[in-house]
């Protein structure tokens, strides 16, 4: 581990932003899930992981450790190397979930190898591969840390129940982050964005996917079983906050430089930011609302025709053991689906490290757990119609 997680850390959404990721949408992925489900039967091909020691792995910028005096080097993935003896072929090309949907969907749906053998992309993106059959289902019993050490609130997501074709590599929370300092008073609701002091000093996200479960909850509504009509809901009342330009605007990721220069003195944020924001600025604060916040994950996924399953199955293995677990969430920074690594890193006699295993935004205490659920996901039939109702309110 390295001796100080946060000094030199970078948000990596915040990184995507800046460089366009996340501006680009396929068509193929806009205009709805292309009717191309692949059955059981299809989706393996011969697995050469016994005689060829290879692994091709496609993650997002910023995702993994680093050697702090050489960049290139990842040392979770170097020991992993070292005591497999399997070649792991990493690469950074994951920038938007839409955008590589488009890249790689056309060898899926073809029937075709995608040249990946592990893929992570955001769990709303998982749904429609698990949905449309692009991906392969994990064997446990080659999975024993998985089995063992997995978040219980992340075990059986909607999408994919049981955890039988996901596996978390990362968490996240969707809440509100606010400056307590300058806004003078504490945030512990939904509806108190929509306080009279905070008119046009308020963003909301402008992703549907990453927007629409907070609202429902400060609705009261339980976003693992939504309704059309608790969307729509949510949609009138956002569309009245921007006729009366209470809602400055909706943002990416640059709701980060709007909150610390003060331009914005709340908004809807993601956990693993605010950690980052808070070593800077001590007065920003993140809040699970009392009505609850959106539990999300990016996840490792082996897409059909990988041909080195076992080689894959075997990392995402590893990343489960607790030491190693602690390891990439003293990076990292966002939620850890381990929670057995928090001990691993409460023993640590760095204060640094040890700080973080008390930090409720990687390590969720059980108050805020009480209160975070995973959102079911928008089909396929609702999406487009759900897509355009929302781009139009928030200016896409």
């Amino acid at each position: 581990m390295r001796a100080n997680p946060r000094a030199s850390s970078v948000s990596r959404r915040s990184l995507l932003r800046a460089i366009g990721g996340g501006a680009a949408v396929s068509t193929l992925a806009g205009c709805g899930v292309p009717a191309a489900y692949i059955g059981p039967g299809e989706r393996a091909a011969g697995d050469r992981s016994r005689r060829d020691r290879t692994l091709t792995f496609a993650n997002w910028p910023l995702y993994i450790d680093t050697d702090d005096d050489d960049s290139t080097k990842r040392p979770s993935l170097d020991a992993f190397e070292k005591r497999t003896g399997i070649d792991v072929r990493y690469t950074e090309e994951i920038n938007d979930n839409d955008e590589f949907f488009g890249k790689i969907s056309p060898s899926l749906m073809n029937h075709q190898e995608t040249g990946r053998d592990l893929i992570v992309i955001s769990d709303w993106m998982c749904a429609r591969f698990v949905r449309l059959g692009w991906v392969q289902e994990m064997d446990r019993s080659r999975q024993p840390n998985v089995t063992k050490y997995l978040d219980p609130l992340l075990r059986s997501p909607s999408f994919d129940p049981g955890r039988k074709n996901t596996v978390p590599w990362q968490s996240g929370i969707t809440g509100i982050a606010y400056n307590k300092r300058k806004l003078g008073r504490e945030i512990k609701h939904v509806s108190d964005l929509w306080d009279d002091d905070l008119k046009g000093r308020v963003t909301l996200l402008s992703g549907l996917d990453e927007s629409f479960a907070l609202l429902m909850q400060g609705d009261g509504v339980d976003i693992t079983k939504w309704k059309a009509d608790d969307f729509h809901a949510v949609c009138d009342r956002v569309e009245k906050l921007v006729a009366s330009k209470h809602i400055r605007r909706f943002t990416g990721n640059d709701y980060i430089k709007d909150l610390s220069s003060g331009d914005v003195l709340a908004c809807q944020a993601y956990s693993g930011d605010v950690i980052q924001l808070q070593a800077d600025d001590p007065d920003i604060e993140f809040v699970v609302p009392e009505e609850g916040a959106e539990l999300w994950a990016e996840s490792l996924m082996i897409p059909n025709l990988a041909r080195h399953k076992q080689n894959a199955e075997a990392l995402i293995d590893y990343y489960y053991e607790p030491e190693v677990a602690a390891d990439l969430a003293a990076w990292v920074n966002y939620v850890c689906p381990v929670p057995a690594a928090r001990d691993i890193l409460a023993s640590s006699k760095d204060k640094e490290l040890a700080a973080l295993a008390e930090d409720p935004l990687i390590f969720p205490d059980d108050a805020m757990r009480k209160r975070l659920a995973i959102a079911r996901d928008i089909t396929s039939e609702e999406r487009t119609e759900f897509a355009k109702r929302w781009n139009a309110i928030a200016g896409l």
